[in-house]
């Protein structure tokens, strides 16, 4: 076996151990992206084969699309943002119950250069997985430009989607 923090030796990025994660289980994911404008799904379906494990994306950069294609109600937006965990829990909630996905992603952020706030600065971004029975979002901070901030969040939505398939019952470390 190997630590938490390892990937397998036939698995060169995150993104392809987790693509053998779920196709192993017949888990399939979808994600919901805002500030990525579709790079996660393209990281996906970057690879042979996704078809089996990749069921699709909402690209939902303007609020009312957030509302009407992903289910963020207009309270949520308007008490906590976009860029918030309100908001990526809901996007959370409706990849899994409308689109019938087992695991999802979700993200929304300042990729800047504009848009920051004093409380919400360039490169804050709030990414989310879900799996059955666990929920994680997280706030992080990527500092640099527009296509670093997306690259950065696009590699760490893998991680953490690593991370919690891995955390699943019967997994292990494998």
């Amino acid at each position: 076996t190997f630590g938490d923090q390892a990937l397998p030796p036939s698995c060169a990025t995150p993104a392809e151990h987790v693509a053998g994660l779920l196709r192993k289980r017949g888990m399939r994911l979808a994600t919901a992206e805002s500030c990525t404008g579709g790079m996660i799904a393209a990281a996906a379906t970057d690879l042979a084969g996704a078809s089996a494990w990749f069921a699709g994306a909402v690209v939902a950069y303007a609020n009312d699309w957030k509302e009407s294609r992903l289910g963020v109600s207009a309270r949520t937006l308007a008490e906590h943002g976009a860029v918030s965990e309100p908001v990526i829990r809901e996007m959370l909630a409706t990849l899994v119950e409308r689109f019938g996905v087992d695991a999802g992603i979700a993200v929304s952020g300042v990729a800047g250069p504009a848009g920051g706030t004093a409380t919400k600065p360039v490169g804050t971004v709030i990414l989310g997985v879900a799996v059955p029975g666990h929920t994680e979002v997280a706030r992080l901070f990527f500092p640099g430009n527009r296509r670093t901030v997306r690259e950065r969040t696009t590699a760490t939505a893998f991680v953490m989607l690593r991370k919690a398939l891995l955390g699943l019952p019967g997994e292990g470390n494998r």
